[in-house]
């Protein structure tokens, strides 16, 4: 069975970091680009980053840019969200999907992924 885990999500104050992890079982996310996306109550989900394959390109939601950052370790099989200077409005359900096989740029839009995780909660509130 295909399965994706997310992990790290917390209560945080506002300003503080978390750094959220997806891992996966039953396949390998080398290979594949990974999306990160995230849902807040009564909202609709929203991209907030992506990792090509390779690592070498990434892309990132305007309400993210200079406080989150992406990465995989491909020898972990592992993609991270560091997630800096949240603020109150990064409150969610973070959840991590992952696309098939490609050497296509990433995207944070959902179509392109076809194996979601189960959502990691990610609270700022002081």
């Amino acid at each position: 069975q295909l399965q994706l885990v997310e992990s790290g999500g917390g209560l945080v104050q506002p300003g503080g970091s978390l750094r959220l992890s997806c891992a996966a079982s039953g396949f390998t996310l080398n290979y594949r680009n990974i999306g990160w996306f995230r849902q807040a109550p009564g909202k609709e989900r929203e991209g907030v980053s992506c990792i090509s394959s390779s690592g070498g390109s990434t892309n990132y939601a305007d309400s993210v840019k200079g406080r989150f950052t992406i990465a995989r370790d491909n020898a972990k099989k592992s993609v991270y969200l560091q997630m800096n200077s949240l603020k109150p409005e990064d409150t969610g359900v973070y959840y991590c999907a992952a696309g098939p096989v490609t050497a296509q740029p990433c995207s944070t839009t959902g179509a392109g992924y076809n194996s979601w995780g189960q959502g990691t909660q990610v609270t700022v509130s002081s």
